[in-house]
């Protein structure tokens, strides 16, 4: 026996919470395709999410540190994946889909240029007479229109939901444009997840990369609140943090986060009286959350982090270089667009020459962007 599209729709409808967004009753594609016999539209999505070229790319952009600095630091793939654990398991225990949540953690950073964060602001401001730059909204273009996989249409053609959830995606520091998507409207329970677990997830991994780099030590946390409760519950004292005790660190870290979001969210949900999907999305704010002790402890370990490693030297003096590497390539093609590979050349006409130097810009891993410009501006190397 095998389990029909049919089946797993049905078992969807049975056993997740009345608020989940069933796979059976999504708004479907913009183009019209016959679906598989055994995946739903979600598992089909997450699917050619993963076998998109930008997908892959993602080994080789950077979270905090360059690829440069070490294979074993975190990437945007290692962190789309570890978003996607993260979610599936908030998921599953909020009895929501597990299926949509993992597709959309799996999708929100395609759009990402190289050099994280500094790449997306040297973007943003070289586009910002051309119609300007954001990731999200980058993420949106490559399913719908950048990634040329299928001869009937453009993109990926995912199902409006997906679409929604990264249109949408939004923490800290990635603010939501979503005016095509019912921007008055809240995300279903399953975007929302998405957005908590990519916040749990690079505060957790940030902290265990700044840790391993040496850029954090245990005594500059000292006073930290959340990192005081994580050490006393594994029982450890202080002193050398080896390798084993860093995981522990950080492995309980993440459980305490993730057991305060379920108990707080549940909460929200009965208080709020949810009953339907619809409920959520008409609801005045969302009903993830966490617990108000957990949320200034996590605002101070954000502001230790912002402090001790987003803002060390290290890590400026790289995004210092970034923001030369990737302004250089950009006024380079932008004087002479012949510089630029042929099929690159040939989109100009359609996309324009600002839009179309941006999207090859921000589809290059961060080596090919070093290589790139080595080749643009080094007269002893060979283009």
């Amino acid at each position: 026996m095998y389990f029909t599209r049919q089946k797993l729709e049905d078992i969807e409808e049975k056993t997740l919470a009345p608020y989940a967004c069933l796979s059976k009753f999504s708004r479907g594609r913009q183009y019209p395709e016959d679906e598989p016999d055994y995946r739903t539209v979600f598992q089909r999505d997450r699917d050619r999410i993963i076998h998109t070229t930008a997908f892959r790319r993602l080994e080789y952009k950077t979270q905090v540190f360059i690829t440069s600095e070490g294979d074993y630091y975190r990437t945007r793939l290692t962190h789309s994946l570890e978003v996607s654990q993260i979610g599936r398991t908030i998921a599953r225990a909020l009895g929501v889909n597990e299926d949509l949540v993992e597709t959309i953690c799996l999708a929100h950073d395609l759009g990402h240029p190289p050099f994280g964060h500094s790449g997306e602001d040297s973007l943003r401001r070289l586009m910002r007479e051309y119609g300007g730059f954001d990731h999200n909204k980058q993420s949106l273009r490559i399913v719908t229109e950048l990634e040329r996989r299928y001869p009937d249409f453009p993109g990926l053609n995912l199902t409006w939901e997906v679409r929604e959830g990264i249109v949408k995606h939004e923490t800290e520091y990635d603010i939501a444009d979503a005016n095509e998507y019912e921007p008055k409207l809240r995300s279903p329970l399953e975007a929302q997840i998405a957005n908590v677990a990519d916040e749990l997830a690079y505060t957790a991994h940030d902290l265990d990369d700044g840790l391993r780099s040496g850029m954090i030590t245990p005594e500059m946390l000292k006073g930290v609140i959340l990192w005081e409760i994580v050490a006393e519950s594994i029982g450890w004292r202080g002193g050398e943090l080896d390798d084993l005790n860093r995981h522990r660190l950080i492995r309980r870290l993440i459980g305490i986060e993730v057991d305060d979001i379920v108990t707080a969210t549940d909460q929200c949900l009965r208080e709020s009286l949810v009953k339907s999907m619809e409920d959520i999305r008409q609801h005045p704010h969302n009903v993830i959350c966490l617990s108000e002790d957990m949320q200034r402890r996590n605002r101070q370990l954000k502001d230790f982090l912002f402090k001790n490693l987003y803002r060390h030297h290290r890590v400026i003096r790289m995004a210092v270089k970034a923001e030369r590497i990737i302004n250089d390539l950009f006024y380079a093609y932008q004087s002479d667009p012949t510089m630029l590979p042929f099929h690159i050349q040939d989109l100009i006409l359609e996309r324009g020459k600002e839009r179309t130097i941006c999207d090859y810009i921000a589809g290059m891993t961060d080596r090919f962007s070093i290589d790139e410009h080595i080749k643009l501006f080094n007269p002893a190397v060979k283009p």
